[in-house]
């Protein structure tokens, strides 16, 4: 899973920091968003993916490694931005 951040975009919600704080937590000048935990192990990507979601400017961009053909569709790499609707359960 690659993580990126927008601090440009971020608007300082703290949904991020809210949603996986051992990932994301907010700067002391202006809450912006920072990425704590650069490679997170697999057991915090829900937490992530919601928060990329959960995030109300887009600032958090979260890829997934494509899988190997024949995979579940469900398991196919994608772009998550808080534009897009995803199924996090």
């Amino acid at each position: 899973m690659e993580i990126r951040i927008d601090r440009e975009r971020c608007l300082g919600a703290g949904m991020c920091a809210l949603t996986a704080p051992e990932v994301f937590d907010q700067d002391t000048e202006g809450g912006r968003v920072l990425l704590l935990d650069t490679d997170p192990p697999p057991a915090r990507s829900l937490a992530i993916r919601r928060a990329a979601y959960a995030c109300p400017s887009g600032a958090i961009t979260v890829t997934e490694p494509r899988p190997a053909s024949g995979e579940p569709a469900e398991l196919r790499g994608h772009h998550i931005r808080a534009s897009e609707t995803f199924d996090c359960q």
